[in-house]
């Protein structure tokens, strides 16, 4: 039975905002979800329906089948990291947790547990207001993983992490799933998570454009054309003319569409100098332009 399961899900706010259409979704136990798409996209009120933060304007949603406000124990059943901001500054990090523990009937053991877990022991009796935005990250994460959940449903855990932080809290998330913890994780920055997660959910503008396993999606998308010039932005023009999808990166650009004989033939009937030429599976980024890319063409 799905651990996680959206049905129609719908919300509006006012009259002008649809802030989630119709989104439809499934989470299997003991996986790792990605959940992308970009600023905006409904990522965050869709996690805050599924904790009951927010009510939709129709569908539903359940969580270890049921609705969230019928779990007994709700933090022993699902940790969720919504908003590292909401510690009081003058707190210690342990006295944060500990006024959180106290109010879920959670002992003060568990405190140090989750400090430890998130290594924050060192830096538990610094004010809040002294931690980076990424040691407030892992502080609401220790939040999250005081009741020893089955579930996590994390909000952008990645911002303010450096790249080192960016490589333990990949290893941490595949040690929860390795413990049969089912994590739901949100994202913007796709290349950060794509080393990750199992399953893929890709919302764009309230929209659930796909799912599924990242191996199943990528097989069906078309490869990409890595390529590196000092004349990017002239070459980047024609592709543009020639409707190929581009982004680029300084003097580097990938391409959707054209072939990279085609690529190639058309710098060199422009005189066009290129360091590289390659074709490519698509990375997560790849992935997701293309399939966004296709529902806006539709």
């Amino acid at each position: 039975m799905p651990v996680i399961e959206a049905d129609h899900l719908t919300k509006r706010f006012g009259k002008k905002v649809l802030a989630v259409d119709d989104v439809s979704f499934s989470i299997q136990p003991g996986t790792i979800t990605g959940f992308l798409g970009p600023n905006g996209a409904g990522k965050t009120t869709t996690l805050r329906m599924l904790v009951d933060l927010v009510r939709p304007t129709s569908g539903q949603v359940t969580i270890l089948g049921g609705r969230y406000r019928d779990l007994t124990h709700p933090t022993t059943r699902v940790g969720a990291l919504l908003d590292a901001s909401g510690f009081h500054p003058g707190r210690s990090g342990r006295n944060a947790l500990r006024v959180v523990a106290r109010a879920a009937g959670i002992g003060h053991e568990r405190v140090d547990s989750a400090l430890k877990m998130v290594e924050l022991s060192g830096s538990a009796e610094r004010a809040v207001k002294g931690y980076s935005t990424g040691m407030k990250q892992r502080l609401a994460l220790a939040c999250a993983l005081l009741g020893d959940p089955e579930v996590l449903l994390l909000d952008e855990p990645a911002n303010g992490l450096d790249p080192e932080g960016m490589k333990w809290l990949r290893g941490f998330l595949r040690a929860q799933a390795a413990e049969g913890r089912t994590v739901l994780v949100s994202s913007h920055v796709l290349a950060e998570i794509e080393q990750t997660v199992d399953h893929v959910l890709i919302i764009s503008k309230g929209k659930l454009l796909a799912q599924g396993p990242i191996a199943q999606l990528a097989a069906g998308a078309a490869p990409v054309v890595r390529v590196r010039s000092p004349q990017a932005q002239k070459l980047e023009g024609l592709l543009l003319q020639k409707g190929a999808g581009v982004n680029r990166l300084d003097t580097a650009l990938a391409i959707r569409g054209p072939s990279s004989a085609e690529v190639g033939e058309l710098a060199h009937a422009n005189d066009i100098v290129l360091h590289e030429l390659l074709a490519e599976q698509p990375s997560l980024e790849d992935l997701f332009l293309q399939i966004a890319g296709t529902r806006r063409e539709s």
